[in-house]
């Protein structure tokens, strides 16, 4: 058998990437399937209800996870001095673990587990496994002059490297404004003050999960942050036909073309710019394929001292209220 386990407090998201890939590993390898910590999937500070609006069929239970081998998917990190994170722990750039595939029987896999690679052959199969209950299901807001936004708040909203800024969502709406002009916007979020502070003037919610989920499922057109949540939505859509997404995704502000990480790059996803270009997949796979070659990708972990460790996050505190009150003077119509 082949598993994983649900982590305490794991976002969805990373519940789901965790999920689906080991799943699909698992069918791949001719090997049942299971999962640990099967009670904590989606309870998190997010919901407590647990996964209620699916019926996923989890795999056998694995309550000894003593009984069973683990193998953790690679990492590779590179430390610059863009923010204090990757000074201190390293910017977490990886693409697939081909040795994934090497594991052997009664195996837990544990990593970030997010490259498609792992799970995009098996997309229908997928759609089944992730179908949301009848009940649970609303095109209450699938409409064909609107567009959902995905603003992640919470701990990314103090974060320079990762909240992304105003300039990325208004090049992103006038992106979506070049498909119709007539183009409406609504924001989905975890956090309804810093979506409101980035772009005020559109309605913004953070309701049930459930309909945060289904309202990003069925939208027609999709804009979105650099968070793991809105993937599968997007990604087992029937209705979507547009998904922006910030390209170098974690590291969109900051980045001189590397990817935070590789893996996050995906089929049928356009990915923008800091100028508010858009590319595709497979443009943003060649474009990394030569950074890496050619910028070189210097794995070895720096030690910084404390003085230039502090002296990076003096900086990022200062860009942030700088770019947060540049915002509030700048407020084009929306």
């Amino acid at each position: 058998m082949v598993g994983t386990e649900f982590i305490k407090g794991q976002g969805l998201g990373n519940q789901l990437f965790c999920y689906v890939s080991a799943r699909c590993i698992a069918a791949d390898l001719g090997y049942r399937f299971g999962t640990a910590g099967q009670e904590q999937l989606a309870v998190n500070i997010h919901s407590k209800k647990g996964m209620y609006f699916m019926d996923m069929d989890l795999g056998v239970p694995i309550t000894e996870k003593g009984n069973y081998k683990v193998y953790q998917e690679k990492e590779k990190r590179i430390y610059l001095k863009n923010c204090v994170h990757d000074m201190v722990h390293g910017c977490y750039v990886a693409d697939e673990d081909e040795d994934i595939y090497g594991i052997g029987d009664n195996t837990l896999i544990y990593g970030n587990l997010q490259a498609e690679k792992y799970f995009l052959s098996h997309k229908k199969e997928i759609k089944e496994w992730l179908k949301v209950k009848k009940e649970y299901d609303s095109y209450e807001y699938t409409r064909d002059n609107l567009c959902i936004i995905n603003v992640r708040g919470g701990e990314y909203a103090d974060n320079l490297s990762l909240f992304l800024r105003r300039k990325y969502w208004m090049d992103a709406i006038k992106n979506m404004r070049s498909i119709r002009s007539d183009m409406e916007f609504r924001i989905v979020t975890d956090d309804v003050e810093a979506a409101r502070r980035i772009l005020p003037g559109i309605e913004a919610y953070h309701l049930d999960l459930d309909k945060d989920y289904v309202t990003l499922k069925n939208a027609r057109y999709l804009i979105l942050s650099n968070s793991s949540f809105a993937f599968f939505p997007a990604f087992t859509s029937e209705t979507v036909k547009t998904v922006i997404a910030p390209k170098y995704w974690a590291r969109h502000n900051v980045s001189d073309g590397y990817w935070a990480s590789g893996q996050n790059i995906y089929e049928g996803f356009l990915y923008q710019d800091k100028m508010g270009k858009l590319f595709d997949a497979k443009q943003c796979r060649r474009e990394w394929e030569t950074y890496k070659k050619e910028g070189g990708m210097d794995t070895g972990r720096k030690k910084y001292t404390e003085r230039e460790i502090r002296t990076r996050e003096k900086a990022d505190r200062a860009l942030y209220w700088v770019n947060k009150i540049k915002g509030r003077l700048e407020r084009p119509y929306i």
